[in-house]
């Protein structure tokens, strides 16, 4: 056989029409799901000012010091090839006024991304990532929403086993306190950590607990712990989180060393793993309530997660594609407080398992004001769910034609408005 003169750069891989149709199949599965939960589709430029990058996502992390493609253009800006999401639809989110839009603003996105680290199974120079993100929504009813989409969409690639690895890293009110505490830990082990670990505690002693150096693991357990640090409000709203994902059935697993490594986050990060393989990282996110500021922006909360194609294509190879699900008609989910909020979150998963296009909003508590959101989506009924309902295990079920109004069952409720919505076709 010929020796060949031109190969793929290290790192960059061809896509063969053998895997194309699983870059398909999860292109399409996220599409639908992101359609249902009314996401619009995002995508910005390759290039980017580096500047983004290090303001964004932090000058001390690998990210900035070690993994993105630089160049000078021929006036002497330095662009950086797109190495992550996060930061590029945060400035867009700013360049585009999107604050003026309706909030919460939901965005989801699928596209390559470039980083210089070592090519290994299932992670390469070039590698494509969807992503989810939620703008202009403090509650973590959407810490757990974004949780569940990742869920879901893994769920219904086959993947098996899958664990949600969850911690707080709390806001700028606790962790600083909590930084100067680890510091001190890490000082005094200073002749026990990595090379790179060395440097972080001058710079970001945070990422010490993202190292995988067999040196720096061993010290982790012994390093004070992040949840015994965390003010009232950063501990309430995990707290909500994690009795969310509980109400879900979805399972997790409180990982402390669990921290993300991005200068963005703060309080809720998470990993999805599968049991048998914690030590890669299906799907990876948390909230990132700063961002927008720390990019000249307005005070903006959000949230949001990303998930590797190649690394879930990896555990796809050996799975039949199946065909595209249908997408139906509309009803819309209200509740009135905390734990109608749970009940609604729960009966919002049963009508997409039915495949019952839905609305919902969540973060508002307002009857009146969801019921307008019900009107604007189009919605042919809305599930009402009060505090008197969560208690008895009802659902007040209002006809939006009509204005007329019935108890059903909550155990009933999605087969019900099925189906109605059949006998109306």
């Amino acid at each position: 056989m010929e020796k060949m003169k031109f190969q793929s750069v290290t790192g960059m891989h061809d896509i063969l029409p053998e895997t194309q149709k699983y870059f398909k199949k999860i292109y399409e599965t996220v599409s639908i799901i992101a359609d249902f939960y009314n996401f619009g589709k995002i995508d910005t430029p390759l290039l980017e000012s580096a500047e983004l990058f290090s303001k964004g996502v932090g000058e001390n992390t690998d990210i900035v010091e070690k993994e993105m493609y630089t160049l000078k253009t021929k006036k002497g800006e330095v662009l950086a090839l797109r190495p992550e999401w996060t930061a590029p639809i945060g400035r867009a989110y700013i360049e585009h006024g999107m604050h003026n839009r309706p909030q919460p603003l939901k965005l989801w996105y699928f596209g390559p991304c470039f980083r210089h680290e070592n090519p290994q199974a299932g992670r390469y120079r070039q590698f494509w990532q969807f992503g989810f993100e939620i703008f202009g929504e403090k509650e973590a009813i959407v810490d757990a929403q974004i949780i569940q989409i990742f869920y879901n969409i893994l769920k219904e690639l086959k993947i098996k086993d899958v664990v949600v690895d969850i911690n707080s890293i709390g806001d700028n009110q606790c962790r600083g306190y909590y930084k100067k505490t680890l510091s001190k830990f890490f000082r005094s082990k200073e002749g026990y950590l990595c090379s790179d670990c060395k440097r972080r505690i001058k710079g970001n002693i945070l990422r010490v607990l993202d190292c995988k150096n067999e040196k720096c693991e061993d010290l982790k357990g012994e390093a004070p712990q992040i949840l015994d640090y965390l003010c009232d409000e950063c501990k309430n709203h995990f707290k909500e989180v994690l009795e969310f994902l509980d109400e879900l059935n979805i399972p997790y697993s409180l990982n402390s060393s669990l921290v993300r490594g991005l200068d963005y986050y703060t309080k809720t990060v998470f990993e999805m793993v599968q049991k048998e393989n914690k030590k890669i990282a299906l799907a990876g996110g948390g909230r990132y309530d700063v961002l927008i500021k720390m990019l000249g922006g307005r005070d903006v909360p959000a949230c949001g997660a990303a998930a590797g194609v190649e690394r879930l294509i990896e555990i796809m190879k050996s799975e039949k594609l199946e065909g595209e699900s249908k997408k139906s008609v509309s009803v819309f989910v209200a509740q009135l407080g905390n734990l109608a909020k749970r009940k609604g979150l729960y009966l919002f998963e049963e009508l997409r398992k039915a495949k019952i296009k839905t609305g919902e909003s969540f973060g508002k508590d307002s009857l009146r004001s969801q019921l307008a959101r019900a009107d604007r989506l189009g919605a042919r009924y809305t599930a009402i769910i009060g505090q008197k309902e969560a208690l008895e295990n009802m659902v007040m079920l209002r006809d939006m034609k009509t204005g007329k109004q019935d108890e059903v069952s909550f155990e009933k409720a999605a087969l019900e408005i099925k189906e109605r919505l059949k006998k109306e076709k």
